[in-house]
Protein backbone atom coordinates (compact mmCIF):
# COMPACT_ATOMS: atom_id res chain seq x y z
CA UNK A 1 0.00 0.00 0.00
CA UNK A 2 1.30 3.32 -0.85
CA UNK A 3 2.04 6.09 1.71
CA UNK A 4 2.52 10.08 1.47
CA UNK A 5 6.07 10.36 -0.09
CA UNK A 6 7.92 13.91 0.37
CA UNK A 7 11.13 14.76 -2.22
CA UNK A 8 14.67 15.38 0.39
CA UNK A 9 15.41 19.13 -0.55
CA UNK A 10 18.26 19.61 -2.90
CA UNK A 11 21.44 20.35 -1.70
CA UNK A 12 23.60 23.29 -3.00
CA UNK A 13 27.42 23.02 -3.09
CA UNK A 14 29.24 26.08 -2.49
CA UNK A 15 32.90 25.50 -1.97
CA UNK A 16 35.19 25.29 1.40
CA UNK A 17 35.57 28.71 3.22
CA UNK A 18 39.42 28.71 2.67
CA UNK A 19 38.40 28.31 -1.17
CA UNK A 20 37.32 32.50 -0.80
CA UNK A 21 40.30 34.86 -0.87
CA UNK A 22 40.42 38.03 -0.25
CA UNK A 23 41.28 40.92 -2.95
CA UNK A 24 44.38 40.84 -4.23
CA UNK A 25 46.48 43.48 -5.82
CA UNK A 26 46.30 42.46 -8.95
CA UNK A 27 43.34 44.44 -11.21
CA UNK A 28 39.64 43.35 -10.49
CA UNK A 29 39.20 41.93 -13.57
CA UNK A 30 41.79 39.59 -13.09
CA UNK A 31 39.12 36.37 -12.13
CA UNK A 32 41.84 33.81 -12.26
CA UNK A 33 43.09 34.25 -8.86
CA UNK A 34 39.44 33.99 -7.60
CA UNK A 35 38.26 30.24 -6.52
CA UNK A 36 35.72 28.96 -8.68
CA UNK A 37 32.14 27.90 -6.81
CA UNK A 38 32.25 23.62 -7.33
CA UNK A 39 29.58 22.07 -9.47
CA UNK A 40 27.25 19.72 -7.83
CA UNK A 41 28.07 16.13 -8.88
CA UNK A 42 25.49 14.65 -11.55
CA UNK A 43 23.61 11.78 -9.79
CA UNK A 44 24.43 8.61 -10.14
CA UNK A 45 21.78 5.74 -11.72
CA UNK A 46 20.78 4.97 -7.89
CA UNK A 47 20.01 8.44 -7.25
CA UNK A 48 18.15 8.76 -10.05
CA UNK A 49 15.95 5.52 -10.46
CA UNK A 50 15.21 6.23 -6.49
CA UNK A 51 13.76 9.52 -7.57
CA UNK A 52 11.89 7.56 -10.18
CA UNK A 53 10.23 5.55 -8.06
CA UNK A 54 9.30 8.25 -5.60
CA UNK A 55 7.87 9.58 -8.46
CA UNK A 56 5.82 7.27 -9.26
CA UNK A 57 4.64 6.10 -6.30
CA UNK A 58 3.70 9.66 -5.75
CA UNK A 59 1.69 9.81 -9.08
CA UNK A 60 0.32 6.28 -8.18
CA UNK A 61 -1.17 7.79 -5.01
CA UNK A 62 -2.47 10.93 -6.55
CA UNK A 63 -4.48 8.89 -9.33
CA UNK A 64 -5.85 6.83 -6.43
CA UNK A 65 -6.97 9.76 -4.79
CA UNK A 66 -8.90 11.21 -7.80
CA UNK A 67 -10.41 7.83 -8.35
CA UNK A 68 -13.07 7.28 -10.48
CA UNK A 69 -12.73 10.15 -12.96
CA UNK A 70 -14.51 7.93 -15.80
CA UNK A 71 -16.82 5.31 -15.58
CA UNK A 72 -15.99 1.43 -15.13
CA UNK A 73 -15.89 -1.61 -17.32
CA UNK A 74 -17.55 -4.91 -16.06
CA UNK A 75 -16.39 -7.44 -18.15
CA UNK A 76 -18.40 -10.63 -17.87
CA UNK A 77 -16.91 -13.95 -19.36
CA UNK A 78 -20.12 -15.26 -19.87
CA UNK A 79 -22.98 -15.19 -22.76
CA UNK A 80 -26.01 -12.56 -21.68
CA UNK A 81 -28.99 -14.02 -19.81
CA UNK A 82 -27.45 -16.52 -17.24
CA UNK A 83 -27.32 -16.01 -14.00
CA UNK A 84 -23.78 -15.17 -13.58
CA UNK A 85 -24.34 -12.41 -16.39
CA UNK A 86 -27.77 -11.54 -14.63
CA UNK A 87 -26.33 -11.16 -11.41
CA UNK A 88 -22.99 -9.27 -12.50
CA UNK A 89 -25.67 -6.51 -14.01
CA UNK A 90 -27.60 -6.07 -10.63
CA UNK A 91 -23.96 -5.46 -8.65
CA UNK A 92 -22.94 -3.37 -11.35
CA UNK A 93 -26.11 -1.08 -10.98
CA UNK A 94 -26.20 -1.23 -7.28
CA UNK A 95 -22.48 -0.28 -7.21
CA UNK A 96 -22.97 2.77 -9.70
CA UNK A 97 -24.54 5.62 -6.67
CA UNK A 98 -22.26 4.35 -4.08
CA UNK A 99 -19.15 5.38 -6.73
CA UNK A 100 -20.99 8.01 -8.11
CA UNK A 101 -20.00 6.95 -12.03
CA UNK A 102 -21.80 4.28 -14.01
CA UNK A 103 -20.24 0.89 -14.80
CA UNK A 104 -20.97 -0.22 -18.39
CA UNK A 105 -21.02 -4.43 -18.09
CA UNK A 106 -19.30 -6.15 -21.85
CA UNK A 107 -20.22 -9.80 -22.17
CA UNK A 108 -16.75 -11.44 -23.43
CA UNK A 109 -18.10 -14.97 -23.39
CA UNK A 110 -16.17 -17.49 -25.00
CA UNK A 111 -13.32 -20.64 -24.52
CA UNK A 112 -15.48 -21.50 -21.13
CA UNK A 113 -14.27 -17.86 -19.94
CA UNK A 114 -10.87 -17.47 -21.25
CA UNK A 115 -11.88 -14.41 -23.81
CA UNK A 116 -13.10 -12.37 -20.83
CA UNK A 117 -10.62 -13.25 -18.39
CA UNK A 118 -7.72 -12.68 -21.21
CA UNK A 119 -9.36 -9.18 -21.95
CA UNK A 120 -8.65 -7.56 -17.85
CA UNK A 121 -5.27 -9.34 -17.50
CA UNK A 122 -3.74 -7.52 -20.41
CA UNK A 123 -6.14 -4.54 -19.08
CA UNK A 124 -3.91 -1.33 -17.44
CA UNK A 125 -3.93 -1.98 -13.71
CA UNK A 126 -5.83 1.47 -12.73
CA UNK A 127 -9.59 0.20 -11.37
CA UNK A 128 -11.48 0.91 -14.55
CA UNK A 129 -11.67 -2.55 -15.93
CA UNK A 130 -12.86 -5.35 -13.49
CA UNK A 131 -14.46 -8.53 -14.51
CA UNK A 132 -16.97 -10.72 -12.27
CA UNK A 133 -15.12 -14.09 -12.35
CA UNK A 134 -16.35 -17.37 -11.54
CA UNK A 135 -15.62 -20.90 -10.00
CA UNK A 136 -15.08 -21.84 -13.81
CA UNK A 137 -13.17 -18.95 -15.20
CA UNK A 138 -10.90 -18.61 -12.22
CA UNK A 139 -10.65 -22.32 -10.08
CA UNK A 140 -11.29 -24.52 -12.71
CA UNK A 141 -10.22 -23.58 -15.42
CA UNK A 142 -6.21 -23.51 -14.57
CA UNK A 143 -6.30 -27.64 -14.33
CA UNK A 144 -8.30 -27.67 -17.83
CA UNK A 145 -6.50 -25.57 -19.86
CA UNK A 146 -2.87 -26.21 -19.91
CA UNK A 147 -1.88 -23.22 -22.20
CA UNK A 148 -3.97 -20.44 -20.20
CA UNK A 149 -2.95 -16.84 -21.64
CA UNK A 150 -2.44 -15.84 -17.89
CA UNK A 151 -1.84 -16.88 -14.61
CA UNK A 152 -4.62 -16.58 -12.49
CA UNK A 153 -2.73 -16.14 -8.98
CA UNK A 154 0.09 -13.47 -10.72
CA UNK A 155 -2.31 -11.79 -13.30
CA UNK A 156 -4.98 -10.91 -10.98
CA UNK A 157 -6.00 -8.95 -8.19
CA UNK A 158 -8.76 -10.42 -5.71
CA UNK A 159 -11.09 -7.56 -5.24
CA UNK A 160 -14.18 -8.80 -3.04
CA UNK A 161 -16.44 -12.41 -3.57
CA UNK A 162 -19.85 -10.89 -4.23
CA UNK A 163 -22.05 -14.22 -4.02
CA UNK A 164 -22.31 -18.32 -3.99
CA UNK A 165 -25.20 -19.97 -5.90
CA UNK A 166 -25.94 -23.56 -5.31
CA UNK A 167 -26.86 -27.04 -7.80
CA UNK A 168 -28.89 -29.77 -6.70
CA UNK A 169 -28.43 -33.31 -7.60
CA UNK A 170 -31.33 -34.74 -9.50
CA UNK A 171 -32.38 -38.25 -10.79
CA UNK A 172 -35.36 -38.97 -12.54
CA UNK A 173 -38.84 -39.66 -10.62
CA UNK A 174 -38.39 -43.58 -12.13
CA UNK A 175 -35.35 -44.43 -10.50
CA UNK A 176 -35.92 -46.31 -7.38
CA UNK A 177 -33.95 -44.15 -5.29
CA UNK A 178 -35.23 -41.60 -2.33
CA UNK A 179 -32.04 -40.93 -0.94
CA UNK A 180 -28.37 -40.25 -1.90
CA UNK A 181 -27.57 -43.31 0.12
CA UNK A 182 -29.95 -44.77 -1.78
CA UNK A 183 -27.77 -43.55 -5.11
CA UNK A 184 -24.69 -45.02 -3.66
CA UNK A 185 -25.93 -47.97 -2.84
CA UNK A 186 -27.42 -48.37 -6.16
CA UNK A 187 -24.62 -47.08 -7.96
CA UNK A 188 -22.18 -49.63 -6.24
CA UNK A 189 -24.33 -52.42 -7.35
CA UNK A 190 -24.12 -51.62 -10.30
CA UNK A 191 -20.70 -50.06 -11.14
CA UNK A 192 -20.20 -48.55 -14.43
CA UNK A 193 -24.01 -48.92 -15.18
CA UNK A 194 -25.27 -45.85 -13.90
CA UNK A 195 -24.85 -42.23 -16.14
CA UNK A 196 -24.57 -38.41 -15.30
CA UNK A 197 -25.32 -35.83 -18.10
CA UNK A 198 -23.55 -32.10 -17.86
CA UNK A 199 -23.31 -29.31 -19.86
CA UNK A 200 -20.19 -30.51 -21.17
CA UNK A 201 -16.74 -31.79 -20.60
CA UNK A 202 -14.97 -30.23 -17.63
CA UNK A 203 -17.93 -27.74 -17.09
CA UNK A 204 -19.32 -27.41 -13.47
CA UNK A 205 -22.03 -29.88 -13.76
CA UNK A 206 -19.21 -32.37 -14.93
CA UNK A 207 -17.02 -31.61 -12.15
CA UNK A 208 -19.36 -31.68 -9.29
CA UNK A 209 -20.68 -35.14 -9.99
CA UNK A 210 -16.98 -36.35 -10.34
CA UNK A 211 -16.28 -34.81 -7.00
CA UNK A 212 -19.28 -36.45 -5.53
CA UNK A 213 -18.15 -40.30 -7.55
CA UNK A 214 -14.84 -39.38 -6.12
CA UNK A 215 -15.88 -38.41 -2.10
CA UNK A 216 -19.10 -41.60 -2.41
CA UNK A 217 -16.64 -44.13 -4.23
CA UNK A 218 -18.93 -45.18 -7.09
CA UNK A 219 -17.96 -45.68 -10.48
CA UNK A 220 -21.20 -43.48 -12.44
CA UNK A 221 -20.15 -42.70 -16.51
CA UNK A 222 -19.93 -39.30 -17.93
CA UNK A 223 -22.38 -38.19 -20.79
CA UNK A 224 -21.55 -34.65 -21.88
CA UNK A 225 -24.00 -32.51 -23.49
CA UNK A 226 -23.84 -28.96 -25.53
CA UNK A 227 -25.23 -27.32 -22.74
CA UNK A 228 -27.50 -28.19 -19.87
CA UNK A 229 -30.89 -27.94 -21.11
CA UNK A 230 -30.23 -30.87 -23.44
CA UNK A 231 -28.66 -32.75 -20.41
CA UNK A 232 -32.02 -31.88 -18.38
CA UNK A 233 -33.98 -33.07 -21.18
CA UNK A 234 -31.82 -36.29 -21.57
CA UNK A 235 -32.28 -36.78 -17.76
CA UNK A 236 -36.80 -36.51 -18.28
CA UNK A 237 -36.48 -38.56 -21.41
CA UNK A 238 -34.18 -41.88 -18.91
CA UNK A 239 -31.34 -41.56 -21.55
CA UNK A 240 -29.02 -40.69 -18.16
CA UNK A 241 -29.87 -41.75 -14.18
CA UNK A 242 -28.90 -38.50 -12.62
CA UNK A 243 -27.57 -34.93 -13.43
CA UNK A 244 -25.99 -32.02 -11.05
CA UNK A 245 -27.88 -28.84 -12.28
CA UNK A 246 -28.88 -25.83 -11.16
CA UNK A 247 -31.42 -25.59 -8.50
CA UNK A 248 -33.53 -22.36 -10.06
CA UNK A 249 -33.96 -24.80 -13.22
CA UNK A 250 -34.81 -27.73 -11.31
CA UNK A 251 -37.15 -26.52 -9.24
CA UNK A 252 -40.20 -26.40 -11.76
CA UNK A 253 -39.50 -30.30 -12.32
CA UNK A 254 -38.84 -30.72 -9.09
CA UNK A 255 -42.00 -28.78 -7.92
CA UNK A 256 -43.75 -31.01 -10.52
CA UNK A 257 -42.62 -34.36 -9.39
CA UNK A 258 -40.86 -35.09 -12.56
CA UNK A 259 -37.25 -34.76 -10.82
CA UNK A 260 -36.37 -35.74 -6.78
CA UNK A 261 -34.17 -33.67 -5.62
CA UNK A 262 -31.35 -35.98 -3.46
CA UNK A 263 -28.85 -32.98 -2.16
CA UNK A 264 -27.76 -29.25 -2.59
CA UNK A 265 -24.39 -29.40 -3.48
CA UNK A 266 -23.49 -26.06 -0.55
CA UNK A 267 -22.27 -26.14 2.54
CA UNK A 268 -26.51 -25.32 3.78
CA UNK A 269 -29.43 -26.17 3.10
CA UNK A 270 -31.14 -23.44 0.01
CA UNK A 271 -33.82 -21.22 1.25
CA UNK A 272 -35.23 -21.46 -2.28
CA UNK A 273 -35.45 -25.40 -0.92
CA UNK A 274 -35.14 -25.89 2.20
CA UNK A 275 -36.56 -29.29 2.47
CA UNK A 276 -33.47 -30.71 0.08
CA UNK A 277 -30.59 -31.97 2.37
CA UNK A 278 -27.16 -31.26 1.65
CA UNK A 279 -24.88 -33.52 0.12
CA UNK A 280 -22.41 -33.14 2.92
CA UNK A 281 -25.00 -34.50 4.69
CA UNK A 282 -24.57 -37.91 4.03
CA UNK A 283 -20.57 -36.91 2.85
CA UNK A 284 -19.04 -34.80 5.09
CA UNK A 285 -16.97 -31.98 3.59
CA UNK A 286 -18.47 -32.12 0.06
CA UNK A 287 -18.93 -28.63 -0.94
CA UNK A 288 -19.30 -27.62 -4.65
CA UNK A 289 -20.45 -23.76 -4.69
CA UNK A 290 -20.66 -22.05 -7.91
CA UNK A 291 -19.60 -18.75 -6.57
CA UNK A 292 -18.46 -14.74 -8.26
CA UNK A 293 -16.70 -12.18 -7.15
CA UNK A 294 -14.90 -9.23 -8.72
CA UNK A 295 -11.55 -9.50 -9.74
CA UNK A 296 -9.03 -6.63 -11.59
CA UNK A 297 -5.48 -6.46 -12.74
CA UNK A 298 -2.21 -7.36 -10.99
CA UNK A 299 -1.06 -4.20 -9.62
CA UNK A 300 -3.82 -1.97 -8.91
CA UNK A 301 -3.45 0.04 -6.33
CA UNK A 302 -4.58 -1.19 -2.84
CA UNK A 303 -6.39 2.33 -2.55
CA UNK A 304 -8.50 1.47 -5.67
CA UNK A 305 -9.07 -1.82 -4.81
CA UNK A 306 -10.57 -0.75 -1.16
CA UNK A 307 -12.96 2.06 -2.47
CA UNK A 308 -14.38 -1.04 -5.11
CA UNK A 309 -14.45 -3.49 -2.13
CA UNK A 310 -16.15 -1.25 0.32
CA UNK A 311 -18.83 -0.06 -2.95
CA UNK A 312 -19.42 -3.60 -3.38
CA UNK A 313 -20.00 -4.54 0.34
CA UNK A 314 -22.17 -1.50 0.71
CA UNK A 315 -24.26 -2.45 -2.17
CA UNK A 316 -24.52 -6.42 -0.95
CA UNK A 317 -25.69 -4.61 2.76
CA UNK A 318 -29.08 -3.47 0.73
CA UNK A 319 -32.23 -5.20 0.95
CA UNK A 320 -32.90 -4.27 -2.41
CA UNK A 321 -29.89 -6.35 -4.03
CA UNK A 322 -30.19 -9.23 -1.60
CA UNK A 323 -34.06 -9.80 -2.75
CA UNK A 324 -32.76 -9.87 -6.60
CA UNK A 325 -30.26 -11.69 -6.13
CA UNK A 326 -31.79 -13.96 -3.61
CA UNK A 327 -34.29 -14.24 -7.32
CA UNK A 328 -31.53 -15.72 -8.29
CA UNK A 329 -31.01 -18.37 -5.87
CA UNK A 330 -27.63 -16.68 -4.78
CA UNK A 331 -26.76 -16.36 -1.24
CA UNK A 332 -24.38 -12.84 -0.69
CA UNK A 333 -20.77 -13.10 0.52
CA UNK A 334 -18.99 -9.76 0.49
CA UNK A 335 -15.92 -9.57 2.57
CA UNK A 336 -12.09 -8.55 2.45
CA UNK A 337 -9.94 -8.46 -0.56
CA UNK A 338 -7.29 -11.00 1.62
CA UNK A 339 -10.24 -13.33 2.05
CA UNK A 340 -11.78 -13.24 -1.70
CA UNK A 341 -7.63 -13.88 -2.56
CA UNK A 342 -7.22 -17.08 0.40
CA UNK A 343 -10.70 -18.40 -1.24
CA UNK A 344 -8.78 -18.75 -4.66
CA UNK A 345 -5.97 -20.49 -3.55
CA UNK A 346 -8.01 -22.62 -1.94
CA UNK A 347 -9.85 -23.91 -4.92
CA UNK A 348 -7.67 -24.10 -7.49
CA UNK A 349 -5.88 -27.01 -5.77
CA UNK A 350 -9.32 -28.62 -4.75
CA UNK A 351 -10.62 -28.37 -8.31
CA UNK A 352 -7.22 -29.34 -9.61
CA UNK A 353 -7.70 -32.65 -7.86
CA UNK A 354 -11.16 -33.53 -9.32
CA UNK A 355 -10.10 -32.72 -12.74
CA UNK A 356 -6.93 -35.09 -12.89
CA UNK A 357 -9.25 -37.36 -10.93
CA UNK A 358 -11.90 -37.24 -14.16
CA UNK A 359 -8.94 -36.88 -16.89
CA UNK A 360 -10.60 -34.17 -18.23
CA UNK A 361 -8.23 -31.85 -20.21
CA UNK A 362 -8.88 -29.34 -23.47
CA UNK A 363 -5.72 -28.57 -24.90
Amino acid sequence: MSCPLTLPPRRLFIGDADSIHAPSARRPTDLGEVSATRRAPTPGPALRGAVAVILALAAGTLAAQSWPARPLRLIVPLAAGGTGDTLARDVAQAMEPVLGVPITVENRAGANGILGMEVVAKAPADGYTLVMGGVGPVAINPALYPKLPFNIERDFTAIVQVADTTSVLVVPAALPVKTLKDLIALAKKRPGELFYSSSGSGSTPHLNAALLATMAGIDIRHVPYKGSTPGRTALLGGEVSLMVDGLLPSLPFIESGRFRALGITSAARSPAAPQVPTIAETLPGYQADIWYGLLGPAGTPREVVDRINAAANKALASAELRARLAKLGATVAGGTPEAFAKHIAREIPKWAKVVKATGARID
